[in-house]
Parts: structure tokens; sequence; C-alpha cells
């Protein structure tokens, strides 16, 4: 594989239609927000989109939800210690770690275990080459609340139970906005390649493949399109807040609230010698 060599600035932007893209666990649940009101995901569930996707893709996974465990371990500690059980420094132990999973060398990890053989445990830490922003709605989003029943009591009881009772809650629009960018000096030493960063474009524009569920029903939340800017040098010929700020996302003359993306007006500003590949996403 071929060791990137050039930074990289990518913008992703999401549709949602009547679906919950990222709940607060310590709000009920409620698409998480800005105190400005725009709708909010975090960079950690993005994170766990791209994994999944890999991992549909045949990628090796280090992060692997509990539910998509496609190797029989159960923890991160029993994952680590199975597969790198002969290591002669912190920068080995790395790089075994960087070379089995794309996430590690994708994203980094931090590798916290104790070991059997080792009274000091394992205490390394890898810096991935690719940041992700958490991703903003370019509006401020309504969500719309609504109690939901259930049929039967979780428990035996005579009477109507207490559990039966819920509450759901949906962003009815939004256009979100996912920024992130690819480091080259942090590739190298993860080994992060070309290759890898033609699946993480790919994962990208299938961002919510196989990611249907009671919150996010299928086709609720799509990807518009994926910005992709491939610098000429390491370093970058523009900043990355450059980059991303040369997208420029406004409501159309007269729109008050936005019901879809024909709402807004999406246009790209021109950077010199340097060009975005825009791609349609799934």
């Amino acid at each position: 594989m071929s060791i990137l060599q050039n930074k990289i600035d990518f913008t992703v932007l999401v549709k949602v239609i009547n679906a919950n893209p990222n709940g607060d666990p310590l709000n009920g649940n409620r698409p998480r927000t800005t105190y400005s009101g725009q709708g909010e995901i975090s960079d950690v569930c993005i994170k766990r989109k791209i994994r999944n996707r890999l991992q549909d893709m045949g990628e090796n996974i280090f992060v692997q939800s509990a539910e998509r465990s496609d190797d029989g371990y159960t923890s991160l500690s029993e994952r680590a210690s199975q597969n790198i059980t002969h290591y002669q420094s912190d920068d080995d132990y790395a790089e075994q770690a960087c070379e089995k999973w794309i996430d590690v060398r994708t994203f980094g990890q931090v590798f916290a275990f104790k070991t059997k053989d080792k009274k000091e445990g394992v205490s390394v830490g890898v810096r991935g080459p690719v940041s992700i922003h958490q991703a903003l709605s370019c509006s401020p989003v309504d969500i719309n609340s609504m109690q939901i029943t259930k049929s039967v009591n979780g428990e035996p009881s005579e009477k109507r139970s207490s559990d039966t009772m819920g509450t759901k809650h949906l962003v009815e629009f939004g256009l979100y906005r996912i920024k992130g960018s690819v480091n080259v000096q942090l590739a190298e030493k993860t080994g992060f390649s070309e290759e890898d960063a033609e699946k993480l474009k790919e994962t990208l524009c299938t961002l919510f493949v196989n990611d249907a569920s009671a919150a996010r029903p299928d086709g609720s939340m799509e990807v518009v399109s994926v910005y992709w800017w491939k610098h000429n040098n390491k370093i970058g010929q523009y900043s990355a807040a450059k980059v991303h700020d040369s997208l420029k996302i406004s409501l159309k003359e007269g729109v008050v609230i936005p019901s879809s993306v024909e709402d807004y007006e999406i246009r790209l500003e021109e950077l010199p010698a340097l060009e975005a590949e825009v791609i349609s996403g799934m």
C-alpha cells in the first residue's frame, strides 16, 4: 500500500427527514441540539458509522459494536491481547495495531489494558490522521415528540404498568454538515494509505447503508453529497478552515423554515489550484 502523500479535506452534507440522527442519553434521547437550536451529531457517532461501513466492506475493525462483533471477542482488551501477543516496545505494539486494524490507523486509539504476563499492563497511544468535527445543521431544527405505548407489560402485572409508555423524538427536517481532514504527517506514522483514503471516501458516500433503526427508518437519513479536496502537497495549499468555508450554504430568499434541500442555496467558491471532487451520496 502506498502511504498518503497529499493532505485531504472533506465535507459531507446529510439530509434528515423525520429521524433522530443522534440522541442525547442525558436528555431523554432527544436529538442533540446546540443552545442556538441547531441540530448536532457527535463526532463519536459519525466515527461509529464509518467503522460499521468499513466492517461491512470486510475490513478488520478494533472498536466493534457488541452486536456487530465478527470475531467473538466481547471486550477491547480481549481483542487486543489475542491479536498482539509479542511486541518489543510500545512503538512495536502501535505498529502492529495499525497494521491489523484500519480504524486504529485511521482514527487512532488508546490501548490501556492490564496483561497477564506484564504487571504494568499495556499503555500505548496512537494518534490517527483522520479528524472529524461534530456535525451541525445549517439551520435550527424543529423536534417533534410523540407518546408511544407498548401493547404488553414488561413484567407480570394485573394492571397496565408504567413501562408501556414512552416518548419518541424526531427531527422534522435538517441539513447537516460534517467536516473532516486527513493529516499526512500522522498518516505516515500509522500507515494510513492512499487505498485507505479511498475506502474512507466510499464510506462517507454510503454512510447510512445498513444503518436503519426505529429512530432512523430506512431512507430517513441520506448523504446528499461529499466534497473531497485533495491538496498537491503534504501540509495543504490552504488551511482546513478556509477549505471548509469555501462551501457556502444559505437559505434561499423568502425561505424562513426550510423543509427540503431545495430550500438552500449551495455554492462552492473556487480556490485557485485546488479543485473539489463532488460526489453524490446514497
